[in-house]
């Protein structure tokens, strides 16, 4: 069977690993997916952030890699897609601030897709007003803003609905696992079998 269509929001300075394993892992199961950030076009470049965890209180930053995007923001259609996935890093702090990046996210939440959230994308999902009600999480620190946006908060991986999330890059075995079966994906010795 086919994969299925998915949209990543992506922008500079969201986190290495939290863009690129997704990206890299769901293509490999044969998703289809298109990367997108607000006022950049296909083939231009986003920078990332790797965000390491090395026994601080929090993480530490370092420039990660150019990740190319492969779609325009302002030329898809959110109807056109099966999922989203939201990865952290710097970038969400900013996108929450675009109508458009908002207006996307409620279509998917509206719909009933799944939608996997990762780190401090969960700011995204919190300015638009999707959580309230739902169990989640996100990074740590981030455990106030979850609550105030009405959202019932978890430590791990936690799946609501067609909502998956998970505190940061870390959790990509159980958080990429957990989207995958509620794309409905299975890879049976080798191969992918994918739900319609």
């Amino acid at each position: 069977m086919s994969g299925k269509k998915l949209l990543v929001l992506a922008g500079d300075f969201v986190e290495d690993y939290e863009v690129m394993v997704p990206f890299q892992a769901l293509r490999m199961v044969g998703h289809d997916i298109d990367a997108v950030c607000p006022d950049k076009e296909a083939g231009e470049m986003v920078k990332t952030a790797v965000h390491d965890f090395r026994g601080d209180q929090t993480y530490m930053e370092e420039r990660g890699h150019n990740f190319e995007l492969n779609a325009t923001m302002s030329e898809v259609d959110p109807a056109d897609y099966d999922g989203l996935v939201v990865p952290g890093g710097r970038a969400p702090e900013y996108l929450r601030t675009y109508e458009e990046v908002l207006d996307c996210v409620r279509h998917f939440f509206e719909a009933e897709k799944p939608v996997a959230a990762l780190c401090h994308g969960t700011q995204i999902l919190a300015a638009a007003d999707v959580i309230d009600g739902r169990t989640c999480t996100a990074y740590p620190a981030l455990e106030a803003e979850v609550k105030a946006a009405g959202g019932e908060w978890v430590d791990g991986v936690v799946r609501d609905g067609n909502l998956v999330t998970g505190q940061a890059w870390p959790d990509h075995p159980e958080w990429l696992a957990e989207y995958l079966d509620l794309l409905g994906t299975t890879v049976e010795h080798g191969e992918t079998v994918a739900a319609d």
